[in-house]
């Protein structure tokens, strides 16, 4: 799942992606130092993890990821190819959701491109200008169903009726089509220790960072942080896009990977990762036989059943036996909804 760092330029796109990535990109105090987007993959934090791998002896932990795109900054008119606008916003089409930075802090070192920061007046121009291009995309759709629909296809009949009204264009269509203001937005408030604009960032879906900060305190190492005292703000940005994404983890552990049934051969251990705990991405509400696909195809396609427990349980029996004798385990059909935290062993 990828979530694309968006933003007008010099608010600290760049900046926040080096410091959760740790790559180093060009953060230069001028317009469009970013033209291709630069990809990382960010590690989601979860103690939960690290607590079941001490439990289990895990000889390797692989934690649940997500991939940040660093995108070029938009400016007004975007739209109509201001600025580069018109590839700017095709790398915007190619993610999942947004996290949308916005400068809350005034420093006449920093250019601005309309001169002077102002939170509210910057988002409205990011919003306006994925507005005006899903305008643009949306007229272009409605012309083809139209065509359609006159020679008598029913579901184009149907599309255009769907995009009558921008503002209630279902979920389904909007993703379908890639429409960019629809997707789920997350928005990061850029603030500094002394000239912050305002103390007031009262936003759904926001979280308040002091960029730069962080992306020092991502340079220094844990022992440095600690001796500091200084506890990074990161994880919940991360946290919060993982959740805005609609995703939950489940895990799997060492000595209850994965069991084979088959009839010409008795239950056994197989494949890889038989020494390492794991975390595994899937969507909210995935079922059982749906969360096998995290791991490969053949757990979905063959899946028989799922012994399940949830972590807390697990630490709490101390072993996948104690917590069976217990009755915490339970087997789960195909149709299990899987909860976030849930211990799973896959029968396939």
């Amino acid at each position: 799942m990828k979530m694309g760092i968006v933003g007008l330029p010099n608010v600290g796109k760049s900046t926040l992606f080096q410091a959760l990535t740790k790559k180093q990109v060009d953060t230069s105090n001028y317009p469009f130092a970013t033209i291709d987007p630069n990809v990382g993959v960010v590690q989601v934090p979860d103690e939960r993890l690290d607590k079941l791998a001490k439990l289990s002896k895990s000889k390797k932990i692989v934690p649940a990821v997500i991939e940040f795109v660093d995108i070029a900054g938009l400016v007004k008119g975007a739209a109509e190819g201001e600025g580069l606008g018109n590839k700017f916003l095709s790398h915007i089409r190619e993610v999942d959701a947004i996290c949308h930075i916005v400068r809350a802090f005034e420093n006449e070192n920093i250019i601005h491109v309309s001169g002077k920061p102002n939170p509210l007046s910057d988002i409205e121009t990011i919003k306006t200008e994925l507005a005006l291009k899903d305008l643009e995309t949306v007229a272009k759709i409605k012309e083809k169903a139209q065509t359609d629909a006159k020679s008598g296809k029913k579901e184009a009949a149907e599309l255009v009726s769907a995009l009558e009204n921008f503002e209630k264009i279902p979920s389904g269509v909007a993703k379908q089509y890639q429409l960019l203001s629809f997707k789920p937005t997350i928005y990061v408030f850029n603030v500094s220790a002394t000239s912050n604009l305002t103390s007031d960032f009262r936003f759904p879906n926001s979280v308040v960072l002091d960029i730069a900060q962080e992306n020092d305190v991502s340079a220094m190492s844990e022992e440095e942080r600690k001796e500091l005292s200084i506890e990074p703000q990161l994880p919940k940005l991360i946290k919060a896009a993982y959740e805005l994404l609609g995703l939950i983890t489940f895990f799997t552990t060492p000595t209850h990977y994965i069991k084979e049934i088959t009839k010409s051969a008795p239950r056994q251990n197989v494949g890889a990762g038989e020494e390492e705990t794991r975390a595994w991405t899937i969507p909210q509400g995935s079922t059982a036989k749906r969360a096998g696909r995290a791991i490969h195809s053949d757990f979905e396609e063959n899946f028989i059943r799922a012994d399940v427990v949830f972590w807390e349980k697990l630490m709490e029996a101390s072993s996948w036996t104690k917590a069976r004798e217990l009755g915490w385990l339970g087997s789960q059909g195909k149709d299990y909804i899987v909860k976030d935290g849930d211990v799973i062993e896959f029968k396939i």
